[in-house]
C-alpha cells in the first residue's frame, strides 16, 4: 500500500539550504560554460553593445584580458566572433589568414593556451556585405554548395591559426561533412567540430546583429529552421552525426528546451545549447526595471537549460555565472 499523508511529506527535502543542496538533481559547473566574445578590427577601445548591457565589442587587447578572466573563473571555453573593417560579397576576410578572427584566435591561444577550449564561429555572415551566412546565387538566394567551399577554406584557416574547435553555424546542408573532410585533408584531424545542429530562425537574434555590425538584408528563413518544427531537428542530428560532428548544439536555448531534451535523449555525443542575445537582453532589461531578481534569474535560466539536457552552455553570463556557482 502506498504511504498516506502525513507519512509522505516531500517538503522534508526542502527544509534548509543544506538539504536542498544535498538532493539537487541538476548542478551547474563553471567548466560547462562557454563565453561568446566579439572582437572588432577598427576600434581602439572596447565598444559597449547597447542592447546587451555588460557585453562589448573587444579590441584584440581587451579580448586577451577577457580570455584570461574567463580562464581564471574556471569557464570551459570561449567562442570567438570576428568583426572585420571590410566586407564583400563572399566574405573574403573570413578566409584571410591575417583576418581579424584568425588574429584573435592566435592571440587567445597564446594568452591562455589549453586553459580554455578556444572555439571560433565558422560562418560568413559577419564578413559579407549582404549579411547572409553564405554566398549568394544570381537570384539572391544563398547558394548552398558554393557556400560549402567557402566553409572548407574557413575551417582550414582557423585550424592553422590554432583553434581547438570550430563552430559551423550557417545551417548549410552537408556543412559538417565538408568541414570534417577539409580538416582531415589539411592534417588538422584533432580540431573538433561543434555542429549548430538545430539553429532556428528566431526573432531573438536582434541584439546579436548589433553586436556583429550585421549587414543583413532580408531574413534567414530559407536555411535556418522553422520554429514550428521539432522533428526536423532530429533529422538534422542524424545527418550531423553521420557527417562527423564531435558535439551538437541547439540554438536558441530557452525557447527550445523541448527540442534540446529530444536531442539530448538521442545524441551519443555531447550536446550544447546557446543562450542567445535576445534571451540575455530580456533578462537584463527586466532586471534593470526591478521586475525580477537578476542573479537568481540568471542561475535559474542556466539551470533550466542544463536540466533539459545541455552539457555545455554558451552564455554571455559565463564568467559572472562561473563566479556565482564556483
Amino acid at each position: 500500500m502506498p504511504a498516506e499523508f502525513p507519512s509522505v511529506r516531500p517538503r522534508r527535502l526542502r527544509t534548509t539550504p543544506a538539504v536542498r543542496r544535498l538532493v539537487a538533481e541538476t548542478r551547474l559547473h563553471p567548466a560547462e560554460l562557454i563565453l561568446p566574445a566579439f572582437v572588432r578590427e577598427d576600434i581602439s577601445e572596447p565598444n559597449p553593445i547597447g542592447s546587451m548591457p555588460g557585453v562589448v565589442q573587444h579590441t584584440r587587447d581587451s579580448l586577451r584580458r577577457a580570455a584570461v578572466e574567463a580562464a581564471e573563473a574556471g569557464v570551459g571555453g570561449i567562442m570567438l566572433f570576428g568583426l572585420p573593417e571590410l566586407k564583400d560579397a563572399v566574405g573574403s576576410e573570413g578566409t584571410n589568414p591575417d583576418g581579424i578572427l584568425q588574429r584573435a584566435i592566435r592571440d587567445v591561444v597564446a594568452e591562455v593556451g589549453d586553459e580554455l577550449v578556444v572555439m571560433a564561429d565558422l560562418c560568413l555572415d559577419e564578413f559579407t556585405d549582404h549579411g547572409h551566412c553564405g554566398v549568394l546565387a544570381e537570384d539572391g538566394s544563398v547558394d548552398n554548395d558554393a557556400t560549402l567551399a567557402r566553409y572548407a577554406e574557413m575551417a582550414v584557416v582557423q585550424a592553422e591559426a590554432g583553434v581547438h574547435m570550430v563552430g559551423p553555424s550557417g545551417m548549410m546542408d552537408g556543412q559538417i561533412g565538408v568541414i570534417r573532410r577539409a580538416l582531415e585533408e589539411a592534417g588538422h584531424q584533432d580540431v573538433a567540430v561543434l555542429a549548430y545542429t538545430a539553429k532556428y530562425a528566431s526573432a531573438l537574434y536582434g541584439p546579436f546583429r548589433e553586436a556583429v555590425n550585421s549587414s543583413l538584408k532580408g531574413d534567414r528563413k530559407s536555411y535556418q529552421q522553422d520554429p514550428a518544427n521539432a522533428r526536423e531537428a532530429l533529422r538534422e542530428l542524424e545527418l550531423d552525426l553521420a557527417e562527423g560532428a564531435d558535439l551538437v548544439m541547439v540554438k536558441p536555448a530557452m525557447l527550445y528546451l523541448d527540442v534540446l531534451r529530444q536531442v539530448a535523449d538521442r545524441s551519443p555525443v555531447p550536446v550544447a545549447a546557446y543562450q542567445i542575445s535576445g534571451e540575455y537582453a530580456m533578462v537584463e532589461a527586466a532586471a534593470a526595471n526591478g521586475w525580477i531578481e537578476r542573479e537568481r534569474t540568471i542561475l535559474e535560466t542556466l539551470t533550466s537549460i542544463r536540466r533539459a539536457g545541455a552539457e555545455q552552455i554558451l552564455t554571455y553570463w559565463a564568467v559572472e555565472a562561473a563566479r556565482m556557482i564556483g
